[in-house]
C-alpha cells in the first residue's frame, strides 16, 4: 500500500512554472553582490560573462515565448543572417557600455513575468508550430508550447551551470557547496 497522506499534486502548468522559476533563481543567484564591472568580466576562456548570460537567456526566453504565440515568424531566419546580424547577436552575450547588471536583471524579470502570464493563460499546451529555419533544427519539425517551455527551462538550467563556473572563476563564490 502506498502512503499518499503527504503527496502533493499540482497541475502541469504549475509544475512547468515552478521548474522554470527554480532554474531562474539559480541563474540570478550567480550575480549576487556583483558590480556592473564584475558582471561584465570574462573569467574563463569562453567569451561569456555573467551579465551576458542573463541577457542571452532573456533573449532566448522572450523569443521562444513569442514563438508560442506567433510561430516561426517570431524567430530570426538563421539561414539568411548576415555577418552583421551575427555580430549584433553576439552582443547579447556581453555587457555593453552603458548597460548595468540591475538593468539586465530587470529586463530578465519582466521577460519571466510575461512568460509566466503566457503559460497561465495559454488555452492549450499541445498547440504546435513548425520550427524556424536554423541549422540546428530538424527540417519539418514542430514543437508544442509544452516542448518550448521545457526547452526554455533546459536552456536556463544549462546557462545557470555556465554562470556558476564563471562566478567561481571570478571570486570563488559558488551557488552550492
Amino acid at each position: 500500500m502506498t502512503d499518499t497522506t503527504h503527496a502533493i499534486t499540482t497541475d502541469e502548468r504549475t509544475d512547468l512554472l515552478e521548474g522554470l522559476a527554480h532554474s531562474r533563481r539559480f541563474l540570478r543567484f550567480t550575480t549576487r553582490d556583483l558590480t556592473d564591472e564584475q558582471a561584465g568580466r570574462r573569467t574563463t576562456a569562453s567569451e561569456l560573462c555573467l551579465g551576458g548570460l542573463i541577457k542571452h537567456v532573456t533573449s532566448v526566453e522572450r523569443n521562444w515565448a513569442d514563438f508560442i504565440l506567433n510561430g516561426p515568424s517570431a524567430m530570426p531566419d538563421f539561414t539568411a543572417m548576415t555577418e552583421a546580424d551575427f555580430a549584433r547577436r553576439a552582443d547579447e552575450f556581453r555587457m555593453l557600455p552603458g548597460e548595468t547588471l540591475a538593468g539586465v536583471l530587470a529586463d530578465y524579470d519582466e521577460t519571466a513575468r510575461r512568460t509566466d502570464e503566457l503559460v497561465t493563460a495559454l488555452p492549450d499546451l499541445n498547440a504546435t508550430h513548425p520550427l524556424p529555419e536554423a541549422p540546428w533544427n530538424e527540417p519539418g519539425a514542430r514543437w508544442s508550447a509544452r516542448r518550448v517551455l521545457l526547452h526554455i527551462a533546459a536552456e536556463t538550467t544549462q546557462h545557470a551551470g555556465h554562470a556558476d563556473i564563471i562566478r567561481e572563476s571570478l571570486d570563488g563564490a559558488k551557488s552550492m557547496g
